[in-house]
């Protein structure tokens, strides 16, 4: 075929130009654009309806804990320690076939790259510094007058969360391997900073301010670590070894076609019976103090919002792809509130205003991050991201 006389300059090769200079478009399957109505017939029934059923089971959840007499003696009794086995059940449920999804054989060649020892300090920065200085300021100015939910929200945020942020990071198509890293990383730091940054931030910075101190806070180590322990190294250790007794003892390509898909549901089902126990925990609190509640909810819902886009814009500017600057938006932006609830109730007692404030907390965080989920596979559309590098440590 004969070329025009118009300069040779490339173009996309179509049916009515088909020269040799012309060029033919290739897409990447994994960028290609897929509709609304499409994504929403690939989710499964539970996917589908997840913030429907979310809001469900914190109704119900509060209705069992307002009209069920006798529901906080109950599960007083299967407490080990601090640690309430109801809510332990549902977060291993919750948690196992997330974290069996994890590529553990990979771990290794991760940690060659540059960009997760980048990630491991800016969460370290994020979590241990920005994120207690802010819940501590957040909290003395929207709860000035009300000394024991604020103690109560300080004592959350300087709890990083270590369970349903494998959920949102999942939702919102989150980086999983350097979710499960990040988490375990804090998890260790939390065992040893925890208790001295509540104490820090609760009776020694208010006195530089002249504000009053919590004589009654006396934190010990072991509450800390047996939470972590029992709400992180159980479903972590039960999803390491599955994955890699059943890649040996079948195959690989069996452990992901078809044992995954069969326990993905689980990790819902996990969460929504999580959500019900400790809303039908703390629910007769949450009716009888309503007032109190929408106080909490200020400072709490202020941190969330601060905390997860202020992180993802950090991130997109230092030139994260999506997948690690959203992972590393949810584990910055949300707090382990079983911890803090455990550990204000411990300290306070039960139905202390400490232990309220901590149990708002998942009150805010569930519905809150779940739209940010959603709101973030929304900007993963709408913004231009970096694509995907790697530089191994020389």
């Amino acid at each position: 075929m004969s070329l025009p006389d118009q300069p040779r300059q490339p173009c996309l090769k179509t049916a009515e130009c088909n020269y040799d200079y012309c060029y033919v478009e290739t897409e990447d399957p994994a960028e290609k654009k897929v509709g609304a109505k499409d994504l929403v017939k690939k989710l499964g029934f539970l996917d589908r309806f997840l913030a429907l059923w979310i809001v469900l089971a914190m109704i119900v959840g509060v209705l069992i804990g307002v009209y069920v007499p006798g529901v906080q003696p109950a599960f007083a009794t299967v407490e080990f320690s601090s640690v309430s086995v109801p809510i332990a059940i549902g977060l291993l449920v919750m948690m196992y076939p997330v974290l069996c999804k994890l590529e553990y054989e990979q771990l290794p060649k991760i940690f060659l790259k540059r960009e997760i020892w980048v990630q491991l300090a800016l969460s370290f920065a994020l979590n241990w510094i920005v994120g207690p200085i802010l819940m501590t300021g957040l909290a003395w100015a929207t709860l000035f007058d009300l000394e024991g939910y604020r103690t109560g929200v300080i004592m959350v945020g300087m709890a990083r969360c270590i369970a349903m942020v494998l959920i949102w990071n999942d939702i919102a198509m989150g980086n999983p391997d350097y979710c499960a890293i990040l988490m375990v990383f804090n998890s260790v730091l939390q065992i040893a900073l925890y208790s001295p940054l509540c104490v820090l931030f609760i009776n020694i910075v208010p006195t530089w301010f002249g504000g009053h101190v919590d004589a009654e806070i006396q934190l010990e180590m072991w509450p800390v670590v047996q939470s972590v322990l029992i709400y992180l190294g159980i479903p972590l250790a039960a999803g390491f070894l599955t994955r890699i007794l059943l890649v040996r003892l079948v195959n690989k390509h069996w452990y992901q076609t078809k044992f995954l898909p069969r326990i993905g549901p689980f990790a819902l089902i996990g969460l929504l019976y999580t959500i019900v126990v400790m809303f039908a925990n703390q629910g007769h609190h949450i009716v009888t103090n309503i007032g109190s509640v929408f106080r909490v909810m200020v400072p709490m819902l202020c941190y969330f919002i601060i905390m997860f886009f202020g992180t993802l814009m950090v991130c997109r500017l230092m030139g994260f792809p999506y997948a690690q600057a959203v992972t590393q938006s949810f584990t910055a932006g949300s707090n382990n509130f079983e911890l803090a609830i455990a550990v204000a109730v411990g300290v306070y007692g039960i139905n202390s205003d400490q232990a309220l404030a901590a149990t708002i907390g998942p009150l805010i965080e569930v519905p809150v991050l779940l739209i940010l989920s959603y709101l973030s596979l929304w900007l993963r559309k709408k913004l231009t991201w970096k694509k995907v590098e790697t530089t191994e440590v020389a």
